[in-house]
């Protein structure tokens, strides 16, 4: 079994606490109200804002033996830049204040997400940096395409509003293949367990954010 794979397999409990979240399972249903949404997006910017900071951090620390994974990293980077002003584009099409946004402090379950994950870079092992992914992108492939539907249906707002989620769900399959095929070319255990636990841990940490957004009455 390839280590992706196993991946997704030794983390299946968390992920499936993740969806279990009220404010998931509103949004699929089609009875997330708008102030869920823009409180969403907003914590989105401020994890977003971090992608790049922590892909270099990742990539700063990586020892020589992973230069074609530092090589990786620089793709990443080119790939991501600038993807938090999709999220503050799509909050002024929410009729939110994106300059606000941008000037705001992150919610605590947001701040805590963040710092476990510098904090795995720098004390641990970077490439703790890809549990990480696995639970972002992962978590985007199976639910933002469908929750930009339903979200878009209940609360009538422009296409403008969705670049953020419509970007990065089912369209991105690509990215997660480019993902699998990384994870697969990792051959040390010290390795291959950090991605692991740092995926169940931001599993648990990531599904606190949804758990503080507000509910829809």
């Amino acid at each position: 079994m390839s280590f992706f794979q196993q991946l997704q397999d030794q983390t299946a409990a968390e992920r499936e606490t993740l969806f279990a979240a009220p404010i998931i399972q509103q949004a699929l249903a089609g009875k997330v109200a708008l102030p869920s949404y823009v409180a969403f997006l907003t914590e989105a910017y401020h994890h977003v804002s971090h992608t790049v900071p922590l892909l270099m951090a990742c990539g700063a620390r990586l020892p020589a033996r992973l230069e074609w994974l530092r090589g990786a990293i620089a793709e990443y980077i080119d790939e991501e830049y600038g993807h938090q002003e999709w999220i503050l584009n799509d909050l002024a099409a929410c009729g939110a204040d994106p300059e606000a946004v941008r000037r705001s402090q992150p919610a605590l379950p947001t701040e805590l997400m963040l710092a476990y994950v510098y904090d795995r870079i720098a004390r641990h092992n970077p490439v703790s940096f890809f549990g990480m992914v696995n639970v972002l992108e992962g978590t985007s492939i199976a639910l933002a395409t469908r929750a930009a539907g339903t979200i878009r249906s209940s609360l009538g707002l422009p296409p403008e509003a969705f670049s953020y989620l419509n970007s990065h769900g089912s369209l991105d399959l690509e990215h997660m293949d480019f993902f699998a095929t990384l994870m697969n070319r990792l051959d040390e255990d010290d390795d291959r367990a950090a991605v692991v636990h740092t995926a169940r841990v931001v599993y648990r940490l990531y599904g606190d954010i949804f758990r503080s957004l507000p509910l829809a009455a």
